[in-house]
């Protein structure tokens, strides 16, 4: 089993909803796909809980129990476990990081975002776990100057998937609909970039 961590230090950065999105895009791989929420705001949970479809599962274990939660899921035969964690450092997010086989830190094009996201670049590279940046929410229209500027400043911190995911409506709507944005809009400009992400 795959084990993805999303980790960042700040809030706001859409990690919840790209967690879910992914999942959801995974599972319509034919992968059996099972999500995480060790975020005590549990936006995941809530997402689960407005779903009409049952899969994939979200699971809300406290981080105490997730090494055990993790094992119980390989063993029934899950390819992949998605990890949810808060936007903040904390016993949550170190214990995904341990757990992962890949981090995926989402960040916005903004200094501020950029920034909060050193210190667990620096975590990650002491343990020497393979990452990558997702630049999320950013403007749409093409590549803007800022959205250069922060793919520029974070391929020199460490990798950074391409595409770029911009700021879309479909992604509000999806999380709110208890869906992926590719069940959401199938054929929307979010589904093509989260598929991408995944691949």
């Amino acid at each position: 089993m795959h084990i993805v961590s999303f980790v960042t230090q700040k809030g706001g950065t859409g990690k919840s909803s790209l967690a879910v999105s992914l999942a959801v895009a995974a599972a319509e791989c034919g992968l059996k796909v099972a999500v995480l929420d060790v975020d005590p705001q549990g936006t995941a949970g809530e997402w689960y809980k407005r779903r009409s479809a049952e899969l994939p599962e979200v699971h809300s274990p406290s981080w105490t129990y997730l090494s055990s939660h993790l094992y119980t899921l390989s063993r029934q035969g899950y390819d992949l476990a998605i990890i949810d964690t808060p936007g903040a450092d904390g016993h949550a997010a170190s214990a995904a990081m341990r757990e992962a086989h890949f981090c995926l830190l989402p960040v916005r094009p903004s200094v501020a975002d950029i920034e909060a996201s050193k210190p667990t670049v620096r975590y990650l590279n002491e343990r020497n776990k393979p990452f990558a940046f997702v630049l999320n929410q950013c403007p749409t229209g093409g590549r803007t100057s800022r959205t250069t500027n922060a793919r520029m400043a974070l391929q020199l911190l460490g990798g950074l998937c391409d595409p770029s995911l911009a700021y879309r409506s479909d992604h509000v709507d999806a999380l709110a609909s208890g869906l992926g944005v590719t069940e959401f809009n199938s054929l929307g400009k979010a589904a093509e970039e989260v598929r991408a992400v995944l691949h």
